[in-house]
């Protein structure tokens, strides 16, 4: 179980560091998510309900659960057995599984999807400072509602809140299924150059000098897109570009938008790796069954990334799949199959 003081260890730097990382942050916000929002187009909610538990033409109820410092944005797919709880990464949301969730649903499962805290639509506190410890307690508070063990789905950024919640509540887990994330350092691991930048405390200024700049944060979005596609087969790059670049403009486009959210989890993405870094002899000693569903054209998140994480836990299986990052959007009927075989 985490403790306080390791919970202190993973987020506290000394005070000079903190107060730079804090005014980095509340400088560069609302500046920045004007400029993420200024390249993109207005896009439309795909939110059918009144997150009142009512039912939407989606399939899905919505709803929301509150923690200490705002709401989290829910959405209940039917089902029975442990709930598969979806995790996003950022810049996107729960849209991500908009493709996947009813599948499982079909198939008998229960899916809760939910936005953390500062992204899609979750409440969006005004000076909060978003860290991958506050998504921590985001997915606790989300457990804690259903109150019964879950399957924790993390995809990209979401690999460190699921990972950590199941090491720190195993009794609350009967497994943990990985798409496409990451935990500690590994020697294939490479953010993409978007939040290497952003993350990196020596270059601050010239992030923060591109991301305030309309122009200049529109091109490296874009540039930032095209790695992410180079590589890919044309039908999973039109899928990117047709499914996945709406729900990304969408964060950002939507007032108030996720930009204070992902500039502020990029600078806490390095102190998190390196907890993260600390608790790897955990992993063995994890004794529930962890499914990885990898896509092989992924550019950052590599097989050899899925191989070095399949490695650290006792008991991990892997399946790879002709899919790119946003597996769940490019194949959702292979990674259902997938889930529902093992799960």
């Amino acid at each position: 179980m985490q403790g306080k003081d390791d919970a202190m260890s993973w987020t506290e730097m000394d005070g000079t560091q903190e107060q730079t990382r804090r005014a980095f942050v509340r400088d560069a916000a609302l500046s920045a998510a004007g400029a993420l929002a200024a390249g993109y187009p207005s896009v439309t909610s795909a939110a059918a309900g009144s997150a009142d538990g009512s039912p939407s033409k989606a399939g899905f109820q919505e709803r929301y659960v509150s923690r200490p410092g705002g709401r989290l944005y829910v959405r209940d797919y039917p089902g029975g057995g442990p709930p598969f709880v979806m995790l996003h990464g950022f810049p996107d949301n729960c849209r991500i599984y908009e493709e996947l969730a009813p599948l499982l649903s079909a198939a008998g499962r229960r899916v809760i999807a939910f936005d953390f805290l500062g992204f899609g639509l979750s409440d969006k506190p005004s000076g909060f400072l978003y860290s991958f410890e506050q998504q921590l307690t985001d997915l606790k508070a989300i457990v804690d509602d259903l109150g019964g063990p879950v399957i924790p789905v993390a995809h990209d950024a979401g690999g460190p809140a699921g990972i950590n919640f199941a090491l720190d509540h195993p009794q609350s887990v009967s497994s943990i299924c990985l798409l496409n994330c990451y935990y500690a350092s590994s020697p294939a691991l490479r953010f993409p150059e978007l939040i290497e930048l952003c993350s990196d405390p020596a270059l601050k200024k010239l992030a923060l000098a591109i991301m305030t700049d309309p122009k200049q944060a529109e091109w490296l979005l874009r540039f930032q897109q095209s790695l992410f596609e180079e590589g890919a087969p044309a039908e999973l790059r039109a899928r990117f570009e047709s499914i996945l670049q709406p729900i990304i403009n969408e964060n950002f486009v939507r007032a108030p938008g996720s930009g204070p959210a992902f500039l502020s989890m990029a600078n806490d993405a390095r102190a998190n790796l390196e907890y993260n870094n600390r608790r790897t002899a955990a992993l063995r000693e994890f004794r529930a069954p962890v499914q990885l569903i990898w896509g092989i054209y992924d550019p950052y998140l590599t097989r050899a990334v899925a191989d070095d994480m399949a490695s650290r836990f006792s008991r991990a299986t892997l399946k790879v799949l002709n899919a790119n990052h946003w597996l769940q959007i490019d194949v959702p009927n292979l990674v259902a199959k997938a889930m529902l075989e093992l799960a």
